[in-house]
């Protein structure tokens, strides 16, 4: 879990006390203080202490911005700026996010609660924010030049509406999209019902993230703005596997995961070892007549899906997307197929020549970057890593694990390590004989290999 590190000394606790601090330090301020996240990593709920309360959200490798309550209004502090992420171990990209972040942090709110937005341009061009899926006044909508001027660099303009309904939303510009959006300005607002809810149900745990993705180009540091298909690096929430946190859970929790896509492309999700149901849409909570069991829903562009499970199946479930190069990094697309090339005698000459060259998928891309780690320019997301209890795990983008365990505490969500499968629960290798192969004739049926075209006594009269 990670630590926030707002400026001019605004912090001094941790991230449940921060809202109070914010209402204490700025009360006689005409603004917020503005709190600012350094850190990748996972923090913990920010639980309300001021307001109506609710079960708060976890943001994967985020974390959600404190407010204080200003004669009853929730306000907060938005800083749009350029930001530096660490996608990867060793792997820094600069952005242009919020609130020292990419994506920004999670607003979380109550319906019915009046929420005041204060947003800071620094970044070296103008911006706005748009409240997607949000029900607001014209006016509040962040569409620049059709409901709002622009902010200008170095100026802060103010949002202010009603949540009106309760669900999943989102955050980005519409002001010089293709590039801001592609540099990574996006995040999650959360608005919880202020009561029970016919269809919303009460969850153990409730997480949240954004699908996002970049090109950039290996040994840089800045994303590709004009890129329309091409991605190389694909993340959740600006963060690459092995560098993506788990879902570490309680045996038997029901969980809520809330998934946002901004990015260029659909994203098909799957669960491993579980079903899950739909719940919401970013149009609002799904009735339960509508709903089924899915291991696999579709997050298509600017579309966010609630899906809701019980973990009851313990152990270390694979959660990511299913196509299959979303979770490779950093790809490159025009590379040439090479199985099955037989390139003996001819690496040791071209080794002469260049010292560094390793032999290019012959036998798979497993030896490039699974077990043997292919090196790779500095500054650059490492593609196919990541390591588990049996070996390498050969991915590197959308991909994370789902870790249910019996011994996991309610309200801890920290990492519980591998599983310990029990005795004789683990696929092993046979070493005993193997029956003799039975190869089918071409041209006959492998379903009935004896039949035989009969004609009828009597010829046709008997049909």
């Amino acid at each position: 879990m990670s630590t926030v590190n707002p400026r001019r000394q605004f912090l001094a606790g941790g991230l449940a006390s921060l809202a109070g601090l914010a209402a204490a330090r700025s009360a006689l301020a005409a603004l917020p203080e503005p709190v600012i996240q350094t850190s990748p990593g996972t923090a913990p709920p920010l639980v309300p202490t001021t307001g109506r309360p609710y079960t708060p959200v976890v943001t994967l490798n985020g974390w959600t911005l404190p407010w204080r309550l200003n004669n009853g209004v929730k306000e907060f502090h938005l800083v749009a700026e350029p930001v530096v992420r660490e996608v990867a171990l060793g792997f820094k990209v600069n952005m242009w996010g919020y609130n020292g972040q990419s994506p920004g942090p999670t607003i979380e709110v109550v319906e019915g609660d009046r929420v005041r937005i204060f947003v800071t341009n620094r970044l070296p061009e103008h911006t706005t924010i748009h409240w997607h899926g949000q029900r607001l006044p014209n006016g509040m909508d962040g569409v620049g030049g059709l409901t709002q001027p622009h902010i200008p660099a170095g100026k802060t303009f103010v949002y202010e509406f009603e949540a009106r309904r309760p669900g999943t939303f989102m955050y980005h510009p519409h002001a010089d999209e293709m590039v801001q959006m592609a540099m990574g300005m996006m995040g999650l607002w959360v608005t919880h019902p202020k009561g029970k809810h016919p269809h919303i149900a009460e969850v153990d745990r409730d997480f949240c993230f954004l699908l996002n993705a970049f090109d950039v180009e290996p040994g840089s540091r800045t994303p590709k703005v004009t890129t329309m298909t091409d991605f190389n690096i694909w993340c959740w929430n600006s963060r690459v596997f092995p560098a993506i946190d788990s879902f570490n859970v309680r045996l038997n929790d029901r969980v809520r995961i809330r998934i946002g896509n901004l990015t260029m492309t659909n994203h098909p999700i799957h669960l491993h070892g579980h079903e899950f149901t739909v719940t919401g849409t970013d149009g609002g909570p799904t009735p339960p007549n509508a709903r089924w069991p899915e291991v696999t829903t579709d997050v298509a562009v600017g579309q966010m899906r609630q899906i809701e499970v019980l973990a009851d199946e313990e152990g270390d479930w694979a959660i990511h997307c299913h196509k299959s190069h979303h979770t490779m990094n950093a790809m490159g697309h025009a590379v040439p197929t090479m199985l099955g090339v037989d390139h003996r005698g001819l690496i040791g000459k071209i080794q002469q020549v260049v010292p560094d060259y390793m032999l290019m998928g012959e036998r798979g891309m497993s030896d490039m970057g699974g077990e043997m780690e292919m090196p790779i320019p500095d500054n650059t997301a490492p593609m196919m890593t990541g390591r588990g209890q049996y070996g390498a795990l050969e991915m590197g983008g959308m991909f994370t694990v789902f870790k249910v365990r019996k011994e996991q505490k309610p309200g801890d969500y920290s990492d519980p390590g591998p599983y310990r499968h029990p005795r004789g629960s683990v696929a092993y290798a046979w070493e005993g004989t193997l029956p003799q192969e039975t190869r089918m004739p071409t041209g006959t049926s492998n379903l009935v290999p004896d039949a035989r075209a009969v004609k009828p006594r009597g010829g046709h009269s008997e049909h």
